[in-house]
């Protein structure tokens, strides 16, 4: 899970979205996660691939009408401030960042977010 990428250690992350989130995601750029609404007090990044792409398909799609699977990397060292979530089984395994954390998340980004996986 963990990369080198230059001099700082990332850590890659995964995270299931639907197209209207998409959307400003790319509408930054590819570089950054837009700001939660009021009745999203956090943003759960994921550390498991299938776990995302269990969401993205069944939830998003679901509710949404498609679901994205994104994959990003953000530095290590930032990352050790949020303890690792567990929100089910063995590999559902979650970050939970403050709302009011997300722009200094969103500057410890490495790279662009991609899109990994998509279901309609």
């Amino acid at each position: 899970m963990r990369s080198v990428s230059g001099q700082r250690e990332t850590t890659t992350l995964w995270r299931p979205t639907g197209p209207v989130e998409l959307g400003l995601v790319r509408e930054a750029g590819w570089r950054a996660w837009p700001p939660r609404l009021p009745e999203q007090p956090i943003f759960y990044p994921v550390l498991d691939e299938e776990y995302a792409v269990k969401i993205a398909r069944d939830w998003n799609v679901k509710h949404d009408g498609a679901g994205y699977v994104t994959r990003f990397e953000v530095e290590t060292d930032f990352l050790r401030r949020y303890p690792v979530r567990q929100a089910g089984g063995e590999t559902i395994l979650e970050l939970w960042v403050p709302a009011e954390e997300l722009e200094e998340f969103n500057a410890r980004l490495v790279g662009e977010i991609e899109v990994v996986h998509e279901f309609h």
